[in-house]
């Protein structure tokens, strides 16, 4: 297991155009579950295979334990990786493919066998150790990438690139689950990239959102939703995400375009740049009292109904309280708890 760190890290690819990876300063506690959340080409693959040793950086360092390892290739950090295909060998059979990591370092035959079978206990496989591995599907030939992993007891992390991405949507929600407990069976590190918020979400402890190569914020599940440092990560987590206005401040007042005020539970100083007013759509709400909106159209997802708003010539959702009909003159309601000022789109802190 290992405690990873990050000493002023950055990346530029030859010929890029700027930073693929901002310069950051990071640190990964031994044993935790951290995932990587953001788009297609925000960096975190490129900031994973740093980790494993497939990229050295162009600046900075990385530390296992305290030890320098930038410098080292991907076999001497001892760390696992699972790619988004999975990687087996489809002559061998299940328990040789989990046998195969144990078998290339040494490990007797009696201790070996009952790794295998603990951990294709773990994974569900404990019936499947005797097939051939072609002729399984791609989800479970992706629990043997897994479990190849996991089998070993000396790994100092386990990396996942996008690991869910060849497996039916109807099971993604059982392989989350089941690396979650893992996790809890067996503590190592665990690191998890993914452009999918729900995946990051159910598995992390914390996570580390990116966006065009920097690290915006770096979090729990539960204090990305409710105080998103960026204005990035108040757009990106959550469906619908984070609502934004433009506004002017007075103190405790938010002034929107036309003159409607809105107070806050916090004063704040005068800013400069770009201001805006963010609140989630969880938090507002249609009803008799409020500000004047206009309805643009319902949304109904299922167990909740999102409204889309005109507020002052802004866009908005709010949510529609099940079996609530939409009133003849609607009105919004802001829970003044939850509204968050940001300055060129990042958080501002209040005065209480």
């Amino acid at each position: 297991m290992a405690r990873i760190a990050f000493d002023r890290l950055a990346h530029a690819y030859p010929g890029g155009a700027g930073h693929a990876l901002k310069p950051m300063d990071m640190v990964w506690e031994d044993a935790g579950a951290y995932a990587l959340l953001g788009p297609s080409g925000c960096g975190k693959t490129t900031l994973l295979n740093i980790v494993s040793g497939l990229i050295r950086p162009s600046a900075g360092r990385v530390l296992f334990n305290g030890a320098d390892v930038t410098a080292l290739p991907t076999e001497r950090r001892n760390v696992a990786q699972v790619f988004q295909f999975p990687v087996v060998y489809d002559t061998m059979t299940v328990r040789e493919n989990l046998a195969f990591p144990l078998r290339n370092r040494g490990m007797p035959a009696a201790p070996a066998r009952a790794r295998v079978e603990h951990v294709a206990g773990l994974l569900g496989l404990a019936r499947d150790l005797d097939r051939r591995a072609r002729n399984l599907g791609a989800d479970e030939k992706q629990k043997i990438s897994l479990g190849r992993g996991l089998v070993r007891d000396d790994v100092a992390a386990i990396l996942f690139d996008e690991p869910l991405t060849v497996i039916d949507p109807h099971l993604k929600w059982e392989l989350r689950s089941r690396l979650k407990e893992l996790h809890r069976q067996v503590p190592v590190t665990m690191i998890y990239v993914t452009h999918d918020q729900t995946e990051a979400l159910t598995f992390a402890d914390r996570v580390v959102v990116m966006s065009e190569g920097e690290v915006v914020q770096v979090g729990t599940p539960e204090a990305l939703f409710d105080r998103p440092a960026h204005r990035f990560v108040g757009h990106f987590i959550g469906s619908p995400g984070m609502n934004f206005l433009s506004c002017a401040l007075l103190g405790a007042e938010a002034i929107l375009p036309g003159g409607a005020r809105i107070a806050l539970p916090r004063a704040y100083p005068a800013l400069g740049g770009r201001l805006e007013l963010g609140i989630r759509p969880e938090f507002a709400s249609l009803g008799a009292e409020g500000l004047p909106v206009a309805v643009q159209r319902i949304e109904d997802l299922g167990r909740r109904r999102i409204a889309r708003l005109d507020l002052a010539g802004q866009p908005f959702a709010a949510s529609l309280p099940e079996g609530m009909p939409v009133p003849a003159e609607p009105r919004l309601r802001l829970d003044p708890a939850r509204l968050h000022v940001y300055a060129d789109g990042r958080l501002v802190e209040g005065e209480g």
